[in-house]
C-alpha cells in the first residue's frame, strides 16, 4: 500500500540535536527575559504606533505561539496554560489597533507564563525528538529570534537603551571608493532545497533561472555617500527632496547620528542606516544606478565574505515578495501567504541584532517599501 506523501515541513531534515535546540531556545528565551527585565518603569507604555507593539503584548505573543505550536499542536481547542491567552495573544485574529486596547496580564504574570512553557519544551528536549516536534521547536525559536531582533529597532525607534548587545559588528570601509564585482551571465539555483534543513515556506522550492550579466557594489552604500545625495543641488531643488535619515541631526556644521538613546559622532564610512526602500531608489536614479534584485544580492552574498563587504543591515533589493514556482504554505499559514499581495519588498542579509543560526543566503525578509525603523541599507548595480 503506498504511503500519502510527507507534508513539506516534514522534510526539513537533518534538524539540530536536542542539546543544541535546547542551547538555542534558552538563549533566546533568556535574552527575552533580560530584555523585558532591563525596561525601566513607564517604558512599556507604548502610544499606538503602526510599526510598534506594545512590549508586554510582544513578549505573551511570542510565548503564546511557542505554546501553541509546540504543545498545543496548533490547535485552539486544546487548552493554553495561560487563561484567555489566545484571545490575548494570536497576532491572526488580533488587530493591530487592538493590541493598545486589551487588558494584558502583568508582567509577573507573562514572566511566569513563559517560564512554565519554556520548561515543558525543555523537558521534550531531554530526550531524542522526531522531526515534527524538531520542526515546531525551531520555529519557535526562529520565531522568538525575530521578535528579540524587533525589540532592537523599536528600542531604537523609541529612544531608549540598547536592549542587549549586538551579536556582530560591521568592519568599517577604509575609504570612500566604491569598486563593483562582475558576475558574468549564469545559471543559478534560488530558493532551498529538499532535505537541506529547517527552511522557511516562502523559501519553496529551489529552481533554476538564467542570472544577466551584471556589476554589484561591493559595500553597501555608506554615510558619507547618502550625505553628498541629501545635499546635492537635484536633490535640494526637488519640490520633495529626500530628508535625512529619522537618526541624523546636524548641530553647529556637525552630523550627528543617533543610536539607540546616545548621539554619536557622524562616522562617515559606515554604512547607511534606516533608509527605506523609496528613498534608497532615489538614491540610486540620482547616482544612475539601479537597486540589486533579490537574485543578485543572494548570488553576492552566498560568495566568501573576503570577496564581498557585509553591511550586517537588511539590504533592500527591487524585487516584490513574491512565492516561488509550486510554493505550498506550512502549518503556520500567515508566515508568508497572506504578504504576497505586491506591497512588499524583499530585504536580503542580516543586521547585527540578527542570530548566527538565521544568517541564510536563502532567507526572505520583506516590509512595504516606506519603512526604515529596522536595521535596513542597501547597495547598488550599475545600469
Amino acid at each position: 500500500m503506498l504511503q500519502p506523501p510527507l507534508d513539506d515541513h516534514l522534510l526539513y531534515e537533518p534538524y539540530p540535536n536536542s542539546a543544541l535546540l535546547d542551547c538555542w531556545l534558552v538563549s533566546s528565551n533568556s535574552l527575552t527575559r533580560n530584555i523585558l527585565k532591563k525596561m525601566r518603569p513607564g517604558d512599556e507604555s507604548v502610544e499606538i504606533n503602526a510599526i510598534l507593539n506594545p512590549p508586554y503584548w510582544e513578549f505573551g505573543h511570542l510565548t503564546w505561539f511557542h505554546e501553541f505550536w509546540v504543545h498545543r499542536g496548533g490547535q485552539i481547542s486544546s487548552p493554553s496554560l495561560l487563561n484567555n491567552a489566545d484571545n490575548l495573544f494570536n497576532s491572526s485574529v488580533i488587530t493591530h489597533q487592538d493590541r493598545w486596547a486589551i487588558t494584558i496580564p502583568p508582567l509577573d504574570v507573562l514572566l511566569e507564563y513563559n517560564a512554565r512553557v519554556m520548561l515543558k519544551t525543555r523537558e521534550i528536549l531531554v530526550k531524542s525528538i522526531d522531526v515534527e516536534k524538531a520542526y515546531f521547536i525551531q520555529l519557535s525559536i526562529y520565531h522568538q529570534d525575530m521578535h528579540n531582533e524587533a525589540f532592537a529597532y523599536t528600542w531604537q525607534t523609541l529612544g531608549y537603551p540598547a536592549p542587549f548587545e549586538p551579536f556582530s559588528k560591521a568592519k568599517l570601509v577604509t575609504n570612500k571608493a566604491c569598486s563593483y564585482i562582475h558576475f558574468p551571465e549564469t545559471n543559478v539555483m534560488i530558493g532551498s532545497e529538499r532535505k537541506s534543513g529547517f527552511i522557511f515556506d516562502n523559501e519553496k522550492w529551489s529552481h533554476s533561472i538564467k542570472l544577466a550579466a551584471f556589476n554589484i557594489a561591493e559595500q553597501a552604500v555608506s554615510n558619507s555617500d547618502y550625505l553628498e545625495f541629501i545635499e546635492s543641488p537635484t536633490n535640494q531643488a526637488d519640490l520633495n527632496p529626500v530628508t535625512p535619515p529619522m537618526y541624523w541631526k546636524k548641530e553647529r556644521g556637525l552630523w550627528y547620528q543617533r543610536y539607540f538613546n546616545q548621539w554619536l559622532d557622524f562616522s562617515e564610512f559606515e554604512p547607511v542606516r534606516h533608509i527605506s526602500h523609496i528613498d534608497a531608489k532615489r538614491y540610486c536614479e540620482w547616482r544612475q544606478l539601479r537597486l540589486p534584485s533579490e537574485h543578485e544580492l543572494s548570488l553576492l552574498m552566498s560568495q566568501k565574505q573576503n570577496d564581498w563587504q557585509p553591511s550586517h543591515l537588511w539590504e533592500w533589493t527591487d524585487n516584490l515578495f513574491l512565492p516561488f514556482p509550486g510554493f505550498s504554505h506550512d502549518p503556520y499559514v500567515d508566515y508568508s501567504q497572506p504578504w504576497f499581495d505586491g506591497n512588499y519588498q524583499v530585504l536580503k542579509g542580516w543586521s547585527i541584532f540578527t542570530p548566527e543560526r538565521l544568517r541564510r543566503s536563502a532567507f526572505r525578509n520583506f516590509y512595504v517599501p516606506s519603512r526604515k525603523d529596522h536595521f535596513c541599507g542597501f547597495r547598488t548595480c550599475l545600469l
